[in-house]
């Protein structure tokens, strides 16, 4: 198929427009802390060798799909004991989580612009066998240009807005052109399915997969600090508030005043999805006039809540609570992942807006592992019961326990699907 209009127009807006991109990408990565050379890797100056033989190409967003992807490479790398591996993402905050979870024989580099010269200069360094896209990662250029390098690729964990599937339906000469390049997609669920094959996607290549975030292992604890904030809290009863987005952190906080009138020992973990929203939380702690420490000032936990505003240490508090509270779905919003809840040993409660995550919810409430709630009053209700009913609470946890371990058989047929469709060698 020749390439259509529009994504010539694209390539040659790109080359336009990559100056300008790449001094902003290249700023905010620098801003971050990534070094000069790695925050080059934008523009496509690879850091690293390309190792002998075979390099299989992981390709993710930001934090959740990288993360998503490693133990899926873990089992790729026990089938392939010969292959190497190359994980790309976007973020700082997702290069700093994968270097504490690098899987064996695994690289990571920032992805490259979708522009000719950096996709180009990545592409003749790295010469991937196969390449695997995660998600949406569906950057014209990048797809086909790794293409018509003649690697072999995937999607996995298909998931398309309902407003990316709409502008796509739109353009069914352009979905044909970008999905034709994939030689499986393996979606969350049967409804995504449909929708690619809808929007023009090779309908004997799509299949549903897994969602692989529920395939991605226990979040990492570090036990000397889960053991000092053991020590700091003593035997206080506690329960825990993570990924929570604006507006949530006051519905959060009412709801911990509430339960502090029957409980007035009751210790609240307030853990935003940005840490950098550290300063305006700390805000509306002392607005609640809640006494608080601050995990960014190196204090344990201690008053009525312990702000846990850094990255990649939730692991460690879930260890702290059976009870969590998943933000992100108090409003339309879509969502946090349950799994890793479900994989520490607790309970989820959520809000009602979980679309990136409905049938997830929809088979753990089944199971009574999950409970959704309307507002911050029913939210107050749900914590007070699960910690006053330690037989209720202990059943939803084995439940949640059992529907962890139920999701972690499926990641060698994945993998297994994936060597076979790239026609990858051991």
């Amino acid at each position: 198929m020749s390439a259509p209009a529009l994504y010539r127009l694209y390539v040659a807006a790109t080359m336009l427009a990559v100056p300008f991109a790449a001094r902003a990408a290249i700023a905010k990565l620098r801003k971050a802390g990534v070094s000069a050379a790695r925050a080059h890797e934008k523009l496509g100056h690879a850091t690293q060798e390309r190792r002998p033989g075979t390099v299989i190409w992981f390709h993710a967003a930001s934090v959740g799909e990288s993360l998503s992807v490693l133990a899926l490479i873990g089992r790729m790398a026990v089938a392939l004991p010969k292959a190497h591996f190359l994980i790309t993402s976007g973020t700082a905050t997702s290069a700093q989580l994968i270097a504490q979870r690098m899987p064996p024989r695994t690289v990571h580099q920032y992805a490259p612009l979708d522009a000719p010269g950096p996709v180009n200069r990545f592409l003749k360094h790295w010469q991937p066998d196969a390449a695997i896209f995660v998600e949406s990662e569906l950057w014209p250029q990048m797809l086909r240009r790794t293409h018509a390098q003649g690697a072999r690729m995937a999607l996995v964990n298909a998931r398309l807005s309902k407003r990316s599937i709409e502008g796509w339906a739109k353009r069914p000469r352009l979905a044909s052109y970008l999905f034709d390049v994939f030689d499986l997609i393996l979606t969350q669920n049967d409804a995504m399915a449909q929708s690619m094959v809808d929007i023009h996607a090779p309908a004997d290549r799509v299949a549903r997969g897994q969602n692989l975030k529920s395939l991605s292992g226990p979040l990492p604890v570090d036990h000397d600090t889960l053991f000092e904030a053991r020590a700091a809290l003593g035997h206080r009863p506690m329960w825990i508030a993570s990924s929570t987005h604006p507006g949530e952190e006051k519905i959060v906080l009412q709801a911990h005043r509430k339960l502090r009138d029957t409980l007035p020992d009751l210790h609240l973990v307030l853990a935003p999805r940005h840490p950098e929203r550290g300063d305006e939380v700390a805000q509306m702690i002392e607005d609640a006039d809640l006494p608080y420490t601050r995990r960014t000032r190196d204090e344990p936990p201690g008053g009525a809540v312990f702000l846990a505003d850094t990255m990649g240490e939730l692991g460690t508090w879930y260890a702290l609570s059976e009870i969590v509270f998943l933000g992100g779905s108090l409003f339309a919003i879509g969502g946090h992942n349950p799994f890793e809840v479900a994989q520490s040993g607790g309970v989820v409660l959520s809000g009602i807006h979980v679309t990136n995550f409905a049938e997830t919810f929809g088979a753990m409430e089944a199971a009574g592992a999950a409970w959704l709630v309307a507002d911050g009053d029913d939210l107050a209700d749900r914590v007070a019961h699960l910690l006053k009913a330690d037989d209720d609470r202990a059943r939803a946890v084995a439940a949640a326990d059992t529907f962890a371990q139920q999701q972690t058989g499926k990641l060698d047929t994945i993998a297994a699907r994936l060597i076979k469709a790239l026609e990858l060698a051991p």
